[in-house]
């Protein structure tokens, strides 16, 4: 199977806070569940019984763990049987706007859209498996260094969105990833080769721990929707062999019938991993190019031993293959054309080691399409404007317009010209780290303004050095309209740019920016400030001054930057965008620290969820803290009002916990005798390959670790291998959990009137009060975004189900509408809520 990169590797997760040598720990959660077909499953489900019943066991193995890095093609590839903003390492293809602008747009027919346009390159290239999109990290820091790859710190609208762009991808036939599953909230300490570089003594990656109930309610949220959503094929996951997560959350909870495969070097066990849920190696070898593998030959000889029992590797091959016939992959499937690994036409297929065939490794397909026109329609309308003192739309006829920052112009070495974007040299389009991809080409604000206001026949002069301000101060005094561009960037821990360790040291403008906005107010009266950035940043000390008319905020929008912020600077489109996420004054505001130092001597450092639920804007909400910007922010060139809010209860059926037990555990095939897995005879090896067979048929020596060899199995946990029929959980029962907790108990209409002289776009916001004493203010349920004309109406009609207005319940280990008096509200922002209601008693 091939994966082309989108982002990857994860932070490590522990689910559960408990008293052990005052760390957290998660409890054991054994056996890993097996798959079943249930849903939409069925038929993929029984034609990967079908094949896998006919497999070999080397070949089920070779399904489970990748061939090595750069040992193929793509960044991971598995044995044969015989990113989030576009293809990583590759040629003619688009790049995409990030997670974070969908966000900002709240438009689910766009993430849909830009969820297949992608999906339709990386099929195209011969690429299976689209190692995107990302709902984690949710956004618990708002100096998270890869908060842009994913879509809000809100759950619910990062669920609806991160579902859709999964349908999008998987209806373009090719398997999405759900990722980073879960609570990869930072990037310090995530590896610990990066921490030991930094000069951290550390033995264990970062543990974030948290309680039961933040998990269910925050962060498993949005997996939730992944799940039920479009069933997605495929999570990937750092905390490999964390029971707790893999086996009962994700598997026997919320009922995910496809595969599990590491991040990329985050594979730390054989047996306990495959044991705690793990389907699928990635990139098969334990470190980069040392040729060793936890699975491979080693997975091979826990079941010839074992200590791994045949319907566990039954189990990874058949969600694997389930995971690949569900998208219809079979109908599709093409070998890559590309390799990662090199631009040039010909070389050595396995590029690792120079051996192999020589041929033609490069096809330069083009596989853009007219996504140019989806990616530049999500750019637009992902800008949100923060401040418009009468300055916007520009008319096209100003007289004089300056361009000011660096951030509006080319980066001097080429759009491309930083691997993996890692620095911050002209306008910021794309962030840095693994979730990127190459410019096909990049339109700057710079060019697309320029191209405007010659067609006006007006001026136009520019100065990108951000230590020019005296030119600055001298242009801007003679300017009809002064733009001023800024930016702050981020991205993952493998790279380093400015002191930024991935994740920002601060919330600052980069490079000057402040006082290269005080420079253009102090000296032109209508300021207008653009901001590219990974997330929030302090505007506190420029956001009022008089003279700054307009700020907008326009994210990191890819190859169509400029012209998707000229569209909306000139009217063509009227900006619809809100904020993802919370403006405050300080990075106090926000509460919940990263954790730079190693607070644990030698070992893991500890991250200890103690806000639970209360992060953005719940967190703002509880402390009273008055952002600037608050969530789902955002004007327009018109103006939109809320009236006529109805509540009608429907007749929803009772809630029912699941009960009773599986069926046992399947097993397909069988096992052989253990010389049939020594390497074929006159089989041409290649080095650091990763290959299923054995050196010879004393397992021991075959292995060099003695768990394997079968002679030391009381590391594995009570229950591990238990094939019998299993107790079912009370919150279990369909895709995304108990079937009941998305029945329909309340519909909600509201009437939304355009009561401005220009068509627009309006995000109707409906929030939910759960009510109980320590429970957040409001939370965000539902939205939606309509287009309407001058004094056009439309009534919005949405409905809550059992979910959106429950509460997980941890004794009970289930959803539970509490008591506590529930109301909702509704209206343009999680502070601007006109209308509100109290709902009727539910159950």
């Amino acid at each position: 199977m091939r994966f082309g990169w989108f982002e990857a590797a994860v932070v490590t997760a522990a689910s559960v806070v408990s008293a052990q040598d005052d760390l957290a720990f998660s409890p054991p959660y054994y056996p890993s569940p097996w798959a079943n077909g249930q849903g939409e499953w069925a038929d993929a489900y029984e034609r990967a019984v079908d094949i896998v019943s006919q497999m070999t066991l080397a070949e089920k193995v070779n399904l489970t763990t990748g061939t090595g890095w750069m040992l193929d093609k793509c960044v991971g590839q598995t044995g044969s049987v015989p990113s989030p903003l576009g293809i990583r390492f590759s040629d003619y293809n688009s790049a995409f706007p990030a997670g974070v602008n969908v966000a900002a747009t709240w438009d689910k027919q766009l993430a849909y859209l830009r969820g297949r346009a992608m999906g339709e390159e990386f099929s195209d290239k011969g690429i299976d498996v689209q190692l995107g999109p990302a709902a984690g990290p949710l956004g618990r820091h708002p100096d998270g260094g890869r908060n842009w790859e994913g879509f809000s710190p809100d759950p619910a609208l990062t669920g609806v969105l991160f579902a859709e762009t999964i349908k999008g991808i998987q209806d373009a036939g090719v398997i999405a990833t759900a990722k980073h599953y879960i609570l990869n909230e930072q990037e310090h300490f995530r590896q610990v080769p990066e921490a030991l570089a930094a000069g951290f003594n550390i033995s264990d990656s970062l543990s974030s721990n948290l309680d039961d109930k933040t998990m269910h309610e925050l962060y498993l949220w949005p997996f939730a929707d992944a799940v039920r959503g479009k069933q997605t094929g495929r999570f990937s996951y750092y905390g490999c062999q964390n029971s707790e997560t893999l086996n009962k959350l994700l598997k026997a909870e919320l009922g995910f019938q496809g595969f599990v495969m590491s991040d990329w070097s985050a594979h730390h066990s054989g047996v306990g991993s495959a044991l705690a849920g793990l389907d699928m190696s990635m990139p098969g070898d334990i470190a980069f190019n040392d040729g060793n593998s936890y699975f491979g030959a080693n997975l091979t000889i826990g079941v010839l031993n074992g200590t791994i029992p045949q319907w566990r590797v039954d189990d990874m091959a058949v969600r694997i293959m389930a995971a690949y016939y569900k998208v219809g992959r079979d109908r599709h499937h093409a070998p890559p054309n590309f390799s990662s690994w090199t631009r040039d036409e010909y070389g050595y297929e396995h590029a690792a080691v120079s051996e192999g065939a020589y041929e033609r490794v490069n096809q330069f397909v083009d596989v853009q399409r007219d996504h140019a026109e989806i990616i530049r329609r999500v750019g637009a309308e992902s800008i949100v404007l923060l401040k418009n003192e009468n300055a916007l739309p520009l008319s096209g006829k100003e007289k004089k317009v300056v361009i000011l920052g660096e951030d509006a112009g080319s980066n001097p070495w080429g759009a491309n010209g930083c691997e993996n974007r890692g620095c911050d040299n002209g306008t910021l389009a794309m962030a840095w780290g693994s979730g990127t991809t190459e410019f096909p080409y990049l339109v700057t604000p710079e060019q697309a303004i320029q191209n405007e206001v010659l067609r006006g026949r007006g001026n136009v002069f520019s100065v990108t050095d951000n230590g020019a301000l005296s030119q600055m101060a001298a242009l801007a005094s003679q300017s009809s309209v002064a733009l001023v561009f800024v930016n702050a960037d981020s991205g993952e821990g493998f790279i380093t740019v400015d002191g930024n360790e991935g994740d920002r040291k601060n919330l600052t403008l980069w490079k000057n920016g402040e006082n290269v906005i005080k420079t253009a107010a102090q000296n032109c009266n209508n300021t207008v400030v653009i901001i590219h950035s990974v997330g929030a940043v302090l505007v506190d000390e420029w956001y009022d001054h008089p003279n700054i008319t307009g700020i907008l905020w326009a994210g990191l929008p890819g190859q169509e930057s400029g012209n998707s912020l000229a569209d909306v600077l000139y009217g063509r489109v009227n900006p619809g965008g809100k904020t993802p996420f919370t403006w405050g004054r300080t990075r106090e505001s926000y509460g919940a620290p990263l954790v730079t130092d190693a607070n644990n001597g030698h070992g893991a450092p500890q991250s200890d969820f103690e806000e639970g639920v209360f992060i953005d804007y719940r967190h703002f909400d509880k402390f009273n803290e008055t952002p600037i910007y608050e969530f789902g922010y955002g004007l327009s060139y018109t103006t939109f009002g809320y009236s006529g809010l109805q509540i009608e209860p429907l007749n929803a059926p009772k809630y029912v916990p699941n009960s009773g037990k599986t069926e046992a555990a399947p097993t397909f095939g069988d096992v052989a005798e253990v010389s049939d897995y020594v390497y074929p005879k006159g089989l041409r090896r290649i080095r650091e390959f990763i290959y299923p067979w054995l050196n010879s048929t004393n397992l021991k020596k075959s292995s060099g670790d003695a768990t394997y060899g079968g002679e030391d199995s009381t590391y594995i946990p009570d229950d591990a291998t238990d094939g019998s029929p299993q107790d079912l959980l009370p919150a279990s029962g369909g895709p995304g959990g108990n079937p009941g907790l998305y029945q329909d108990l309340v519909r909600v209409s509201v009437t939304i009137t355009n009561t401005g002289n220009v068509a627009g776009y309006d995000v109707p916001q409906l929030y939910v009060s759960l009510g109980g004493p320590n429970e957040p203010k409001v939370v965000l349920r539902k939205f939606d975004r309509f287009k309407l004309d001058p004094s056009q109406q439309v009534v919005w009609s949405t409905t809550l189900n059992r979910r959106d207005l429950s509460n997980w319940d941890v004794t009970g280990q289930d959803w539970v509408i509490t008591e506590y008096p529930k109301k909702v509200f509704v209206g343009s922002s999680s502070r601007k809520l006109p209308l509100h209601a109290s709902l009727p008693e539910m159950e």
